[in-house]
């Protein structure tokens, strides 16, 4: 009866502070979402939803302020550029560190150790470091003001390399590689057959990441363009802000427009994305 009552309490302090932990998380959101429905005085008048004679005053909330992101500031077009960005810099990413990880986890050439030291040290840079040098290639390249100015600096991350390469090397055996280059495949056709499935979880969570670092990019749109109408999302909800009016209601919708695609993309990749985070906690 005692390990009973001992296993019913940890139950309970478990699901307890599970609980509490989901309510904290959760509070922001509905605050966010609640504010975004609000007009710039209504959101001063009330914290969450507003409340008159003990009920909630529906008739208080007004669809202004998306329709305004999308009439009036044509918010659009800035949703359209981060969704192509975030896609394409993701995808493409995602499949170049996985063959530069193959590459340096399964070849034997000369210089592969300089190359993962080389690839070690990259990953050790902090990004803000290399803003200076990137717009100077970029500027020479003349790639200023334009998506590919973007897309190509991201395309290759060291981050991305190494993390592919422990992945495969933790996850690919030899014997597989082997086999299919008996059986007659080439290396292209054994990296796509052989070793992307083998570590879809991995890819998965990489391709969150890369899309999430993309999409919440602020710094390096505001450096590389210059045409209001190329800018992602991330700088058109800060333009929102103006010098000294906010509207606040709509700070709010813009930024429930920002988090939609990335929360739907999560709720997708879940499973990749967490099989990917502890594919290499347990060695088979």
């Amino acid at each position: 009866m005692s390990l009973r009552l001992t296993r019913i309490f940890a139950w309970l302090w478990t699901r307890g502070i599970l609980l509490l932990a989901g309510i904290v998380t959760v509070i922001p959101f509905l605050w966010l979402i609640a504010s975004s429905f609000k007009s710039n005085e209504e959101f001063f008048r009330s914290t969450f939803l507003p409340v008159e004679n003990g009920r909630i005053a529906w008739e208080r909330l007004t669809t202004e302020p998306f329709r305004r992101l999308f009439s009036e500031l044509d918010f659009s077009h800035s949703l359209v550029n981060s969704i192509f960005l975030s896609s394409v810099t993701g995808v493409v990413a995602t499949l170049s560190c996985a063959m530069g990880g193959y590459a340096l986890a399964k070849f034997r050439f000369k210089g592969r150790g300089f190359c993962t030291a080389l690839v070690l040290a990259a990953v050790l840079i902090p990004a803000p470091l290399i803003i200076a040098p990137t717009y100077q290639l970029l500027y020479r390249l003349d790639l200023l003001d334009s998506f590919a100015g973007l897309i190509l600096p991201a395309l290759a991350p060291a981050f991305g390399v190494f993390l592919f390469r422990q992945a495969i090397v933790s996850g690919v055996p030899n014997d597989l590689l082997e086999a299919a280059r008996i059986d007659g495949a080439g290396e292209w056709r054994t990296f796509v057959t052989v070793v992307l499935p083998l570590v879809r979880p991995m890819i998965g969570t990489f391709l969150m990441v890369t899309f999430l670092a993309m999409w919440n990019n602020f710094i390096a749109p505001q450096v590389v363009l210059q045409d209001p109408a190329k800018f992602p999302l991330s700088v058109a909800v800060a333009e929102l802000r103006r010098g000294y009016y906010s509207d606040y209601g709509l700070q709010m919708a813009g930024t429930v427009v920002s988090i939609l695609p990335v929360m739907v993309l999560f709720l997708i990749m879940q499973k990749d994305f967490v099989s990917g985070l502890t594919s290499g906690a347990v060695k088979a």
